[in-house]
């Protein structure tokens, strides 16, 4: 070893751990598959309507971000949110308004969506 290198293992008091890498990818919250079917059905049914027209989605390391703007320049209008660590509390999964109003917290996808899908709108002639 040259001047100003030193061993590795004299540093640490001279034991060696190996920790096994951890890769980015492991360490975000990510939507499935069958999560993401169903809120891009909710999506396309609101961009058909005209109410929404553009959404991003963010992986962070605690929750998963899925957010809907009326228009690309603006804040979200709504946050389709996925916590993991509230699995067993409140429920995983939230609905949250522009404005950080919880709109609805629950344990199932669906059932956290109806706040946001109207559903077809009956008619009267």
């Amino acid at each position: 070893m040259s001047l100003g290198e030193t061993d590795p293992s004299a540093i640490s008091g001279g034991a060696t751990a190996m920790a096994a890498p951890v890769s980015p990818m492991a360490a975000q919250v990510t939507f499935d598959r069958r999560e993401l079917d169903r809120i891009f059905g909710l999506y396309g049914r609101m961009v058909a309507s005209g109410e929404w027209r553009d959404y991003a989605i963010d992986f962070l390391k605690d929750r998963a971000v899925f957010s809907v703007f009326r228009r690309s320049a603006e804040v979200p209008i709504y946050r389709i949110e996925k916590n993991p660590k509230l699995a067993r509390k409140q429920g995983a999964y939230s609905v949250v308004s522009a404005t950080g109003l919880i709109l609805r917290r629950g344990h199932e996808l669906d059932r956290v969506l109806r706040v946001l899908d109207k559903g077809p709108s009956l008619v009267a002639v």
